[in-house]
């Protein structure tokens, strides 16, 4: 069954007939105590939400509640098929010209109905505004030219076949113009107005996030919960030890010392597997005048970590060893980079030496604690097989919000380890780091073929063309090493017996889908 979710994913997958919403559904219910029919859903996560603003993060776990918050155009489903949320019809008018229709019946939380104006206003702004994490891939939109308040068209730039995928992930999610134009957008982030299932109780930073149903939600009121909360707990013990009583219904990232516990608790808990797309990489600063400049530095480091035995020993078979970013399965990726290990480290201290580094070579690298699986474990696993050839590494683990603050500010020293997934669903999405705009600042790599092959592969409407180039980019890549990924992760969830949870291949926890047994 692994992976058998993100194989369904493909560039243009939308289903013509609309559904009420995806979100629409219920499940058990009654309810009195916590452990057994409470109607309060307590998730944990390794990480606080980062931002109420969609198009201004690249964090899982903020998406993991906004998702449950807002309505988009489209939205993946659970099976990870995009299909019409807020759009009722559409038509493809011309190459670069999508005409859309919405419904007239979605109210905001605050009770304004949503119209063409708010879609306008939400997708030119990711579009336009250079300062959002989400810029670099809706600026594939030129303008959206309202029809009247129900009826619009998106105009891109160029032919852009997967813009209902586009339209699918964070950053489209449909914002309220006129609250925030009357309000203001500091306003809005702290008291968030949007139109999904759930609307916000509660936030309280570096803790939780409460939720509730929104009453007059066009799909109709969820029946699910009464309450949901978020908590962010950034120490995987610490989790675990909140979800064998019943303080918690499902945790995120339990580390495999804490399967048999979680397995083996009366019958209250047990681990929950799902796939993933979450490569673990190291992001290299190859900016000219650095060590890693030095394609033979690169390969080397590559050389000296030996995958399959992280995978092994320390992940007990939650990860692959993988040399590219794109996940397997999803549309694109290139699967002769899969579940390969080119460990040899005699040649990497060949190549250290022609390098000019026979006396050996320091360097700084970052990881993240807590926030994904045995994180800060594996970076000090491959900072001591990077010592084994002679490269030290001074190894900082940072807290996540200080780490996550860092990498979105481009303040990476040499070598930055981060566990980045594919909420896209298309190679094209995570290849945008190999772009000379996406690049910069960060690995500053820069390949003319690369560049012409990615703005192809975006606007190629053939897919099968398309697909083929972002597989070419992934060879050239796994050869020039901008980034060394190290492998594709598994997510292991800890869940409460009294719940129904399967997890999704995004990460997401999507509330309808979750239920009293």
């Amino acid at each position: 069954m692994r992976r058998k979710v993100l194989a369904c994913a493909t560039v243009c997958a939308v289903v013509l007939s609309i559904c009420s919403s995806v979100y629409a559904g219920g499940g058990a219910q009654s309810g009195s105590s916590q452990t057994s029919q409470s109607r309060v859903l307590t998730v944990a996560m390794g990480a606080d939400l980062k931002t109420f603003d969609p198009a201004n993060h690249n964090a899982t776990t903020t998406n993991a509640i906004l998702t449950n918050m807002t309505s988009l155009l489209f939205r993946k489903a659970d099976n990870l098929d995009v299909q019409p949320e807020l759009v009722t019809k559409y038509d493809i008018v011309d190459l670069r010209t999508w005409r859309m229709t919405i419904r007239d019946d979605v109210l905001f939380h605050n009770g304004d109905k949503l119209t063409s104006a708010d879609v306008k206003y939400t997708l030119e702004r990711s579009a336009t505004d250079k300062s959002l994490t989400e810029y670099p891939l809706f600026r594939v939109i030129q303008e959206v030219k309202i029809i009247d308040d129900y009826n619009f068209d998106i105009i891109t730039f160029d032919p852009y076949p997967a813009l209902p995928s586009l339209l699918a992930k964070f950053g489209g999610d449909i914002l309220p113009k006129k609250y925030i134009e009357e309000r203001g957008f500091d306003y809005f982030l702290s008291h968030p107005v949007f139109s999904g299932p759930y609307e916000l109780v509660e936030r309280i930073r570096d803790d939780k996030v409460v939720l509730k149903p929104f009453d007059k939600f066009y799909g109709g009121k969820a029946n699910n919960w009464d309450q949901v909360i978020f908590r962010a707990i950034p120490e995987p013990s610490t989790r675990v030890a909140e979800l064998l009583p019943g303080n918690i219904d499902i945790i995120t990232d339990v580390p495999p010392n804490e399967w048999s516990r979680v397995n083996n608790n009366g019958g209250l808990t047990s681990i929950v597997r799902g796939d993933t797309t979450r490569v673990y990489i190291l992001i290299m600063r190859m900016t000219q005048g650095e060590p890693l400049a030095d394609a033979r530095v690169r390969e080397a480091i590559e050389l000296a970590i030996n995958k399959q035995e992280i995978c092994d020993k320390l992940l007990q078979g939650a990860g692959v060893p993988t040399r590219t970013r794109v996940g397997n399965g999803v549309p694109g990726f290139e699967p002769s980079l899969y579940n390969t290990n080119i460990y040899n480290p005699s040649r990497a201290k060949q190549l250290l030496r022609e390098a000019g580094y026979a006396n050996g070579l320091t360097l700084e690298m970052t990881a993240s604690r807590g926030r994904y699986l045995m994180d800060s474990e594996v970076a000090q696993m491959i900072s001591a097989m990077l010592g084994e050839v002679g490269i030290t590494i001074k190894l900082e683990a940072l807290e996540y919000s200080v780490f996550s603050a860092m990498y979105s500010a481009k303040k990476n020293k040499d070598i930055f380890m981060i566990g980045l997934s594919d909420s896209f669903f298309n190679a094209r999405y995570a290849l945008t780091h190999y772009s000379k705009n996406r690049a910069a600042g960060e690995t500053d790599y820069y390949n003319a073929r690369v560049e012409e092959l990615y703005n192809d592969a975006l606007s190629n409407m053939d897919i099968a063309k398309g697909d083929a180039e972002c597989r070419e980019i992934q060879l050239i890549v796994a050869d020039e090493r901008p980034h060394v990924n190290i492998c594709q992760l598994q997510a292991n969830y800890g869940a409460n017996r009294r719940v129904n949870f399967t997890p999704r291949g995004d990460e997401v926890f999507n509330l309808a889908s979750i239920s009293l047994k």
